[in-house]
Formats: C-alpha cells, structure tokens, sequence
C-alpha cells in the first residue's frame, strides 16, 4: 500500500485502508473503488491523504510478493547492469582470449550480494529473475557465483575458501559458451550424439583455463562438475576420492542454479521440490557432507511461511522434519499435520 494525496487520487485506484472521518466515522471500507463522487465526498470531509492498494497487495505466492517489492526491483536493476559488464568480458575471453581480472568479477559480485539483506534473500531474488534467453548461460554463472557465497557461508567455511568458491562459479561452465544455444536449451531429450557433445564443455572450459594464472581449484572445478561420487560422472567417471573439493561443491551448486531457474519449457522448481530432487539419489553422486546441511538450510528457510496443499487445505510451515525435509510440520488453524504421515498429500504452493 501507499499513502496517496487526496488531489493526486485516480478512477479506479483502490482503497488499502478504512477511512474515517474526524469524528471517526467510517466514510469508507478498504477495498472501495475510487470514482470521482468518493473524491468529492473525502473533499467534503477534509481528508487530505489516503492508502491506496498497489500490484504488491494483490499478490498471493511468497515469490509473487517478492518479485513485486522495491527491494527486488532494486536489485533486478543492479543485477541487469552487472550483467551486461559480465557478458561482455566473458565474451572476450571465449572469444578473443581476452584476459578478465579477478578482481572484476568480485567487484560484479560485491555490487550485487550488497543489494540483498541476506543470503535467503539473494536466493529468493535469483529465484525471481528472468535472463532473456540469448543470456541464460552467462547468467548460469553469474548466479552460480552468487549462490557459491551462500552456500559457502552456510557451511562456515573460511572467508578465503568462499572467496575461491565464487571464483570457481564465474567460471566452470564457461565450456557452453562454445557450444550452440540450442544444443544447450533444447527443451525435449538429447540424443546420444547431442549429449556426447554436450559433454565436451568440461573440456572446452579447462583448455580455456589451463593457461591463465588461476587457482588449480577454479581449472579442476570447470573440468570435474560434472564427476559424481558413485563414478557415474563425465568426463573421467571419478569416483568420490579422485574428484577435487571445490568441483564437489560447484556440482551441488550447479544442480540449484539449473532447478531454481526459470526454462522456456517449465518454471522454477519450488524449494521443496529442489530438496525431494536431491534426495532420490543425491546422497549418492554428490559428497553427502556438504549436501546434507545445505538441504537443511534450504528447507529451514521455509519456516513460517504458508502453504496451499494439493486438497486445497492452507497451513503454515512450523518444523520441518529432519529426517525427511520435503514434509514438514505445518498448522492448519487448531489442527496439526506431519506431512511425513501424510503421503498422499503434497505442497502446492508456497506464500
């Protein structure tokens, strides 16, 4: 809601607020449609000011209200500014070998983490923003090192451990960006040849890297993300104690960054889904130790908001389960419901 003078008033705006007369009578109810005979009537009575509805007051998902908030705006303008500097100076690397000092790419990343009040609250905004699609892999990276200082301080690694991780997010999948966008966006399955190519961006990323003055971290990030634990990887099938530390991490962010962002083809993936995603056999190909309380963090940031479940029924999240995270605890007025004993009910939605 804002507050709007009277003579500043327009048809069709709605009122937020009850207003009352001087003598405290109600002259009209929030949500009264304003016509020029209600301005004429708030003349008469002297009001000077009035709290209209704004597109925010309508909105009904938590994401919905983020998406429409001042804070966001702000940073979505932060972000899209950064962006375009990151775009260019990646471009001239992978095209024109062009060297990008590190020091850049951590000035992009400072100008855009301080626009958000905390970690939760960068990733909500990153879950809210809609890269054009000609800018949908540099923004895989760019998020990817946003989300590395996230995830990097909820695992209370040292400052300068994240501060590696962020480096190795700018750049581990710097490969596609030799491969054709519709190879890399195609909507439906990959053939075998088309993923066989696919798979050459570890390649292509590490053989732009091997010769810069990098970290050893950042060049076997690029190459390893995409080794799992299990040895069902590529490209070297590794197993758990041959893959690098940072490419163990960079894997798991990898995996966020693609289910909580927007395709032509779905929308996306709501926190609970991104976690129930994991779990079907993350504990597997991904090093459990740091999985386990990143999908701790990411469901406890949950807690208190409300739910609409798939029999229509609304509830608030008040604890999550910590053995099985996608069903937690909620309120439904004076009733409670373990989602844990409830299989045949899910969360449709999130407010």
């Amino acid at each position: 809601m804002k507050n709007v003078a009277r003579m500043a008033l327009e048809n069709g705006m709605v009122i937020g607020e009850d207003v009352y007369s001087y003598k405290n009578k109600l002259l009209y109810p929030k949500e009264t449609v304003i016509d020029d005979t209600v301005i004429a009537r708030l003349a008469r009575y002297s009001i000077m000011c009035v709290a209209v509805m704004e597109e925010i007051d309508y909105a009904t998902t938590h994401f919905e209200k983020v998406r429409l908030s001042p804070e966001f705006k702000s940073f979505e303008h932060t972000y899209n500014n950064c962006m375009a500097i990151y775009r260019k100076m990646m471009r001239g690397f992978v095209e024109q070998g062009k060297p990008v000092k590190m020091s850049s790419l951590m000035d992009l990343y400072v100008k855009i983490s301080s626009r958000a009040r905390s970690g939760e609250q960068l990733l909500d905004f990153l879950y809210n923003l809609l890269p054009g699609e000609d800018e949908m892999t540099y923004a895989h990276c760019l998020n990817s090192a946003l989300i590395a200082g996230v995830f990097g301080t909820w695992l209370n690694l040292p400052e300068e451990e994240i501060m590696l991780l962020i480096q190795c997010g700018f750049y581990y999948d710097i490969g596609k960006l030799k491969l054709p966008m519709d190879l890399l966006w195609k909507s439906g399955k990959l053939t075998d040849l088309e993923f066989t190519k696919l798979k050459t961006h570890t390649m292509l990323a590490f053989d732009m890297l091997k010769d810069q003055d990098m970290d050893e971290h950042v060049l076997k990030a690029a190459l390893m993300h995409h080794e799992r634990c299990d040895g069902s990887g590529y490209p070297s099938r590794l197993r758990s104690d041959k893959i690098d530390m940072y490419a163990k991490y960079i894997a798991i962010i990898d995996a966020y960054e693609a289910m909580t962002s927007a395709r032509t083809y779905r929308m996306p993936l709501n926190p609970f889904q991104v976690i129930a995603n994991f779990e079907k056999d993350g504990y597997i190909k991904f090093d459990e130790s740091i999985l386990k309380p990143i999908l701790s963090h990411i469901a406890a940031t949950q807690l208190g908001f409300n739910v609409r479940l798939t029999n229509d029924v609304e509830a608030e999240i008040i604890q999550i389960n910590p053995g099985c995270l996608t069903r937690p605890l909620l309120r439904a007025g004076e009733e409670e419901i373990d989602l844990s004993k409830e299989p045949d009910l899910d969360i449709a939605a999130i407010y």
